[in-house]
């Protein structure tokens, strides 16, 4: 598809609408250039400079819809809920809550992963027990949101810890 851009700074089809502005009806077949699409290497590029946030551990649904996934634990708070904006995105299972059902929170200063209840309604359980204040993950916990369970893999801890690129 050609787009094409008045000098007021819409974009419109040149195929559909011709060289007039179908906004502010500016011919533009002298002002304006067509937009040129990101080139490969460009996009390459971009990738390339694209910040890596290194897990520092795991939860894998062991049962539920959802069954035999991962998901990534990075370090600061992973709020979890089934809408595109939480950082633990758990789809299918509508019992979950879209917004901070539970957020599990790696702090690299004290080498530990803490799971804290939501802000929504949903009730977070740790080993069978509902979550109202934090409580320390260790290795292997089960953690239930709606129907679905999850076990608990730490990467960073007491054994491992990213460094900092400037600590090489």
């Amino acid at each position: 598809m050609s787009l094409t851009r008045c000098e007021n700074g819409h974009m419109f089809s040149s195929r559909r609408y011709g060289t007039v502005c179908p906004y502010c009806n500016l011919e533009t077949a002298t002002r304006a250039k067509p937009e040129i699409a990101p080139q490969e290497a460009e996009l390459e590029e971009d990738l390339y400079y694209e910040e890596i946030e290194p897990v520092c551990g795991w939860l894998v649904c062991i049962e539920g819809v959802q069954r035999g996934l991962d998901y990534k634990i990075r370090t600061g708070k992973n709020f979890i809920g089934r809408a595109d904006d939480m950082d633990i995105q758990i789809l299918r299972d509508n019992t979950i809550s879209r917004r901070n059902h539970a957020i599990i929170v790696y702090d690299p200063k004290n080498r530990n992963t803490v799971l804290l209840p939501g802000e929504s309604s949903g009730i977070a359980y740790l080993n069978g027990d509902a979550v109202y204040i934090p409580q320390e993950l260790g290795a292997y916990d089960i953690i239930e949101l709606g129907k679905s369970k999850f076990l608990f893999i730490p990467f960073c801890g007491d054994n491992f810890e990213w460094k900092d690129n400037d600590e090489n």
